[in-house]
């Protein structure tokens, strides 16, 4: 009779959650609806309340922050930080010194997976960050979803959260303090709405070696009723074929009859989505794009038709844009706000945020698609393209090259990197792509072929720059052995969780570190 009793009660705490979660999502939505009317007014808002919290910390009081009255002010008093500059004062924080840039305390760092240098780095992250900026976005991605596919009932399922790993900060005698993936430091915090549905346990979710971790998360859910997904693209796949490869089955829907809904970030889904498709082969299985980073929440996919995502603006971020042909770090001299972005323009992003980074130029570079509302896709990162000939190839170039040679061939691509062969010796230069395939290709030459012609057709300055092989020469593509990036990762400590191989480089020194490793 207990078990029954105990049945009922979770039957009845489940309908309570999809009730009040229905409720919760109309009034979103309305929220939504008006930051898509008036985004100006939203993010004047969100600036106001920015610069009145900052005032009397270190950073405001050196940058006379009670004097800014306008974006204006703002532009031409406050500097753009890299985070370089931002390190001394997050030392400081590790060491618990507070109100340096940020009005409430910062317990908690966001270690950034620092794949491109040994050097890791620490984003601080505020009790107002979690709360208003990434788990708001994680019940807006919620709220968007139900309101595209009304009556789903996922509080009736679990919800598996592919993250990393956390470790105390002993630079702080608080033992409250603690930096690790940015991943961990939410789940750590999840609240109970979100807790309630997640697995797999904690001890699990935290571990810090991959390997084990892998094993512990593939057989602590085979048997659990799995609704949603979350996790990078590269380790969700791995983990979903290691539990194909343990129960024998053919495909995740023989594990996870429910399973409905995938949430991904931190790179690009493209080269991935055929493989999703083959393990996952049914057309009632939806996949949502999400852009939250260490330095905060910034975009949905709120439209499943199209692959572009929301510029969200109520998080507690305040925007401003650097065009990519003027982009000189923190000494670029063109700065704008969101009024002043044009669509398909590169931009780099810059961020002021409710954890203390001001002006920050987080690395990442955006490209508008519309305005109305504000729509734009993830292009790259300022310092991940080639650009050794006057080429300007971005990450988004080389995804779509790749998917559209994939889907061409009928092959996958696991994994990829690509970067600069200089000039020398009378040899014209080109680009260097160490690819690891899942099955390889008949020819190489003739995937190599086809490469070099998708680049041309997704970037004119690549095909000026390839035209009669005077300024570069056909591109070299050595096939990587199975294992080789993530023996690389392993090298270098960062398997797993929000960990992931840089696709560009400028220059040699990634290419020729994985081949060393080679």
């Amino acid at each position: 009779m207990a078990q029954i009793g105990e049945s009922f009660d979770i039957n009845n705490t489940l309908m309570s959650l999809n009730s009040l979660f229905s409720w919760i999502i109309k009034k979103r939505i309305h929220q939504i609806e008006l930051f898509k009317e008036y985004p100006f007014e939203v993010q004047r808002d969100v600036f106001m309340e920015l610069i009145s919290r900052g005032s009397n910390t270190e950073w405001g009081k050196k940058f006379n922050f009670s004097q800014i009255d306008t974006y204006e002010d703002f532009n031409e008093m406050v500097p753009l930080t890299n985070y370089e500059m931002l390190e001394p004062y997050v030392q400081r924080l590790l060491k618990n010194e507070q109100n340096l840039l940020w009005d409430k305390d910062i317990k908690w760092f966001a270690q950034s997976s620092g794949t491109m240098s040994a050097k890791s780095k620490f984003i601080p992250v505020s009790k107002e960050a979690l709360e208003n900026c990434h788990y708001k976005g994680g019940k807006d991605l919620l709220s968007l979803y139900y309101n595209q596919i009304p009556d789903r009932k996922l509080y009736k399922g679990k919800h598996l959260i592919l993250g990393g790993s956390a470790k105390i900060n002993y630079l702080n005698e608080n033992t409250d303090s603690y930096f690790g993936d940015l991943s961990a430091i939410i789940l750590k915090n999840m609240p109970w709405w979100a807790e309630v549905r997640r697995t797999p346990a904690k001890e699990i979710a935290l571990m810090s070696e991959w390997e084990e971790k892998l094993e512990k998360l593939a057989h602590s859910t085979i048997k659990q009723d799995i609704y949603i997904l979350a996790g990078v693209p590269s380790w969700s796949l791995i983990l979903c074929n290691r539990i194909l490869e343990i129960t024998g089955k053919k495909n995740m829907r023989e594990v996870w009859p429910n399973l409905e809904l995938f949430m991904h970030g931190g790179v690009s889904f493209e080269p991935y989505r055929e493989q999703f498709r083959k393990i996952i082969p049914f057309d009632d299985m939806n996949y949502v794009e999400t852009y939250n980073a260490s330095e905060g929440f910034f975009g949905i996919q709120d439209d499943f038709k199209i692959n572009e995502l929301l510029l969200m603006l109520d998080y507690g971020v305040f925007f401003e844009f650097i065009p990519m042909d003027e982009f000189d770090g923190v000494n670029s001299k063109t700065v704008i706000s969101l009024e002043h972005v044009e669509l398909g323009v590169n931009y780099a992003l810059v961020v002021s945020t409710n954890a203390g980074l001001w002006r920050h130029i987080i690395g990442d570079t955006i490209r508008f698609t519309n305005s109305s509302p504000y729509r734009f896709k993830i292009t790259g990162r300022t310092k991940s393209y080639i650009n050794a000939f006057g080429e300007e190839l971005v990450v988004e170039n080389a995804e779509t090259a790749i998917h559209s040679v994939c889907k061409l061939t009928g092959l996958e691509v696991l994994e990829y990197t690509a970067g600069p062969i200089y000039m020398e010796d009378g040899n014209g230069g080109g680009h260097e792509w160490i690819i690891e395939f899942k099955e390889p290709p008949a020819s190489l030459e003739s995937f190599t072929q086809e490469l070099d012609k998708a680049l041309k057709a997704t970037n004119s300055d690549y095909e000026a720059k390839r035209t009669g092989d005077l300024s570069m020469q056909m591109p070299v593509v050595k096939q990587a052995p199975r294992g080789l990036f993530e023996h690389w990762l392993k090298s270098k400590g960062k398997l797993g969780g929000q960990n992931k191989v840089p696709r560009l480089s400028n220059n040699r020194e990634l290419l020729d570190e994985i081949m060393t490793a080679w």
